[in-house]
């Protein structure tokens, strides 16, 4: 053969191999590209697959979300490792540099990131659902039916009244596509944990249901702008209920009226008839008038045993009160607290 020839046949031999290359690196390329580049924008922690999401469903969501930089090979990816049939509803939160190859694995497995749900100070049941509903897979509408829901809080022992001193204020781990009644249940675990026998033989020993306390601790919390007050207010407040004395507790008459705004309760207000005026009605009012905090059923089970009857906001607005035993100690703080709303022109 001759040197030409061999020349030749080098040359087509280095040009296959070449073309091989390039075709193998293009296909390694496109491999890569499809499973293992980074695929997030940044724009989004969490990818939310809801229930009964088919894979078309988190495309759209994906898209309008601008969730990944490429759509097009997650889909690829998707189809190619099985995600259709694999995809698990829940919340997953989205690292830095993400592929898709980890992105689909952890969206077959399940392996979503629970939510730390914290709520506390919350007013009403419908302030409650509105939050659960912005934070969890159902809607506000679907959590407040549940709460209203007699056949099922009954069967815990609590009415469409009550039901909501059943939600300890705490932080809670749970998966965000928790079903409404599995978030119910596992909320009243965690009352029947929180009243603990001590709890109980307190309240017992106040001669208040868990209920009763928690009622009254709405009260309290309403009234206390801080927590140290809160054990000489309970012990006020149970000095009335032990007397059949009207507790006459502002809170609930602003309850009454479904208007927080009032800063000055007036005779106007007091009118209001409903169970939930302290000021017409003996006893505690059949339901609380806030989300009660631990702080303050501890206050009520560990109230300071003190005389008082009375009580009334400092006219220096610190947030704190004057307590009183007689009624004449009593008008002589009111008198310079309604002195002190007047000079500031606060007259509702």
């Amino acid at each position: 053969m001759t040197n030409e020839k061999k020349t030749s046949k080098g040359k087509i031999i280095l040009a296959l191999v070449l073309a091989v290359l390039v075709v193998g690196a293009y296909f390694g390329f496109q491999f890569y590209k499809v499973y293992f580049a980074p695929n997030t924008t940044g724009k989004a922690k969490y990818i939310y697959v809801r229930t009964g999401y088919k894979l078309d469903d988190l495309l759209q969501e994906l898209r309008l979300k601008d969730v990944l930089t490429n759509i097009g090979t997650f889909k690829e990816a998707s189809a190619k490792m099985g995600l259709y049939a694999a995809l698990k509803p829940g919340r997953y939160k989205l690292l830095k540099g993400m592929n898709n190859r980890s992105i689909i694995n952890m969206l077959k497995s399940g392996n979503q990131d629970p939510v730390k749900l914290k709520f506390q100070n919350l007013r009403k049941k419908e302030n409650f659902a509105g939050f659960l509903g912005k934070n969890m897979e159902a809607d506000s509408l679907t959590f407040i039916n549940l709460l209203d829901s007699a056949a099922l809080i009954e069967k815990y022992g609590f009415n469409k009244d009550n039901s909501y001193v059943m939600f300890i204020p705490n932080t809670y781990e749970l998966y965000w596509n928790i079903t409404p009644i599995a978030f119910f249940e596992r909320m009243h675990s965690e009352y029947d944990k929180f009243w603990d026998a001590s709890r109980k033989q307190k309240a017992a020993a106040l001669n208040l249901t868990p209920i009763q306390v928690s009622i009254l601790a709405s009260i309290v919390d309403a009234e206390a702008l801080y927590d140290k007050e809160m054990p000489t207010i309970a012990g006020l407040y149970l000095n009335r209920l032990n007397k059949g004395i009207l507790l006459q507790a502002d809170p609930t008459v602003i309850f009454a009226n479904d208007d927080f705004t009032v800063k000055r309760v007036t005779n106007a207000l007091l009118q209001v008839q409903s169970k939930y005026n302290t000021y017409k009605y003996v006893g505690l009012p059949p339901g609380p008038i806030m989300m009660p905090s631990i702080n303050a059923i501890d206050a009520v089970l560990n109230r300071e045993k003190n005389d008082y009857i009375y009580m009334c906001a400092k006219e220096d607005f610190s947030g704190y009160h004057n307590f009183a035993v007689t009624v004449q100690e009593h008008e002589r703080n009111a008198k310079k607290y309604r002195d002190a709303l007047n000079k500031r022109n606060i007259f509702k």
